[in-house]
């Protein structure tokens, strides 16, 4: 699983529903919500 900060908790969680994207500059990301509050995740993944 992908954890990721969740800005409305203001805590590190794990990512539900985790898809990987690609962002317009090619760099790979991962996109979930928060399991706790439903909000939207992102992190960046490296090169």
């Amino acid at each position: 699983m992908a954890e990721a900060y969740c800005v409305k908790c203001k805590a590190k969680r794990e990512m539900k529903d985790v898809q990987e994207v690609t962002m317009k500059n090619g760099r790979k990301a991962d996109k979930g919500t928060c399991p706790e509050c439903g909000t939207g995740m992102f992190r960046i993944k490296g090169n």
